[in-house]
């Protein structure tokens, strides 16, 4: 996910939107994963008629991302079949035939090691698939090196709705709307294909939209009123909103996904009161997650999301209002 950097006002809340910049998330450390218990491994086809959004959410950060390249099939495969996470996280970019692809940043410079240069949308699916977007990873991080991540791939969002199915869920990230035109409805083109934009998928949010333009997400409500939607937040943006900024959100959106830092008692139980779900980003580290729980979060994102599990589930943490 990325940070916005413009402040919602009451005052201008109709008229303005959010804009986003690029930001990098915390990074955290560990030694390994953490066995999920039991009852967190991955929900089955009969739990999937109950909204997962009405639960405490663990949301694996572009899929395993600690543990594994992000954004390639290795992230995502660990978080859903070996870390039990609720929701795997897609970032979007448009590639310059039209493909949305999962990567966040804006250019192909960091996830290929510097081999390759420039912005995502100069290049074709074709030539982005010849990218290797593991070996990065092995580099970065020794403890966690496998050979068989050299010569990752970057995974198009047909190709991740086709892996996964329709019993996963997807919480997607539309990146820098403005700088791909169209975007939204490629977006629900491809869900709608992959039969993820049924009533009873939105209702039971197997698939969660959020952004930091405040303009895309209006637009993804006027073109499907049902998609669950959650507004994103820079970091000391949330405290700054009026209680009409909250009001004005809440009259698109489901719920806020603010820095982690902002998430506190306070502020969560003020977004409850707005009737808003809160899902912070990205909290890697034992005291951000224990301090989230402790302020009765609907959910996080963590790059180790099996340590998000371990410890809501060992809070018994109930986050209903």
């Amino acid at each position: 996910m990325k940070l916005g950097k413009t402040l919602l006002t009451s005052a201008i809340l109709s008229t303005t939107i959010l804009a986003g910049v690029q930001s990098a998330s915390a990074s955290g450390g560990g030694t390994g994963p953490v066995s999920p218990d039991n009852s967190s491994t991955a929900h089955t086809n009969q739990e999937q008629n109950k909204n997962v959004l009405d639960r405490n959410v663990a949301i694996a950060h572009r899929g395993a991302s600690g543990y594994a390249p992000e954004h390639t099939f290795f992230a995502y495969d660990k978080a859903k079949n070996e870390l039990g996470a609720d929701y795997i996280e897609l970032d979007l970019q448009m590639t310059k035939d039209g493909n949305l692809i999962a990567m966040h940043d804006e250019t192909v410079d960091r996830t290929t090691g510097g081999k390759y240069h420039g912005p995502v949308k100069n290049y074709t699916t074709a030539q982005l698939k010849k990218m290797d977007v593991g070996s990065w990873f092995n580099q970065k991080n020794p403890q966690y090196a496998n050979p068989k991540y050299a010569g990752a791939k970057i995974p198009t969002l047909d190709e991740i709705l086709q892996r996964y199915g329709t019993n996963t869920n997807y919480y997607i990230e539309t990146k820098s709307p403005n700088v791909y035109p169209g975007m939204e409805e490629k977006l629900l083109n491809t869900l709608s294909k992959h039969g993820m934009t049924t009533p009873d998928k939105l209702r039971n949010g197997q698939v969660v939209i959020q952004s930091f333009s405040q303009e895309s997400l209006l637009k993804m409500k006027k073109l499907n009123p049902n998609m669950p939607l959650i507004q994103l937040t820079d970091a000391l943006q949330l405290p700054q909103y009026s209680d009409a900024d909250l009001n004005y959100i809440a009259s698109y959106a489901r719920g806020v996904g603010p820095e982690y830092h902002d998430a506190t008692p306070a502020q969560v139980e003020r977004l409850h009161q707005h009737g808003l779900l809160v899902h912070p980003y990205t909290a890697n580290t034992q005291l951000a997650m224990k301090n989230l729980i402790n302020a009765n979060v609907d959910g996080a994102f963590s790059n180790y999301i099996d340590r998000y599990i371990q410890l809501r589930n060992q809070s018994q943490n109930k986050t209903a209002y």
